[in-house]
């Protein structure tokens, strides 16, 4: 699939929790390959007439176009936000081994692809590189 069929959505949480939480049951149901948390953050923004200063963890949510109503729908059903942010962008591209295994990761039935043996969780090799990127 070419990388016009992937998304990137940006999301915040108010708490590290809140953030793991959110990361954890999108990627357990396969409407997100992976979710960075970065942060703490500071947000400035516009709430009901008042400027507001917090911290906040922002998500960096990796998907398909196909599944971005879905993975709204859940945000906003486990956030805690009155209006949690969900920000769709569309990346212009992507290396083919990983917009696979984003593709592989979010497809409903799991699929054994070259792409799947390339994955690894954290470094390898003797001399730290390589490994997981997210």
């Amino acid at each position: 699939m070419p990388a016009s069929q992937a998304r990137i959505v940006l999301s915040t949480a108010g708490a590290e929790p809140q953030a793991r939480s959110i990361a954890r049951q999108l990627v357990d149901e396969r409407l997100a390959a992976c979710v960075n948390i970065v942060g703490p953050i500071r947000s400035i923004y516009r709430w009901r007439d008042a400027v507001e200063n917090e911290p906040e963890f922002l998500l960096l949510i990796k998907t398909r176009a196909s599944l971005l109503g879905r993975v709204e729908r859940r945000v906003i059903e486990l956030h805690s936000y009155e209006v949690p942010e969900v920000l769709a962008l569309a990346p212009s591209g992507g290396s083919a081994a990983y917009l696979g295994w984003l593709f592989e990761s979010t497809a409903s039935k799991p699929i054994r692809t070259k792409a799947r043996a390339t994955r690894k969780r954290g470094k390898s090799g003797k001399n730290g590189t390589g490994g997981k990127g997210g």
